[in-house]
């Protein structure tokens, strides 16, 4: 609530607010569960991949490079380690990026 003049308001006064806020959060809860579960599970699909895909990736690319330089050094895991770090750096954007959308969805002002 807005409080221009910046005096510290009673709670008993802010009960409705809050109570309003919570049951339309609730039915709207209520009306999209079916679709909530799709998308949660369409969610740990696309991350799943976001982590898998850059890790072959860095593996393939980890066997070409051993292949064709001769060193000491292990290319393939190396390759491996920056394409798990690099799938991630993306699943976590992903992540953060549909948590973002979900707290604007919900009106949650406490959403980043």
């Amino acid at each position: 609530m807005d409080n221009p003049d910046n005096k510290k308001i009673a709670p008993q006064q802010d009960y409705p607010d809050t109570i309003n806020k919570k049951v339309n959060r609730k039915m709207a809860a209520r009306t999209q569960t079916k679709n909530e579960l799709w998308h949660g599970i369409g969610t740990m699909g696309i991350v799943g991949w976001s982590v898998t895909i850059p890790t072959l990736l860095g593996i393939a690319l980890g066997i070409w490079l051993d292949k064709n330089i001769n060193d000491s050094y292990s290319w393939t895991l190396m390759m491996l380690f920056a394409g798990i770090i690099s799938g991630s750096a993306l699943a976590w954007h992903w992540i953060a990026k549909e948590q973002k959308e979900i707290h604007q969805k919900h009106g949650n002002e406490n959403g980043k």
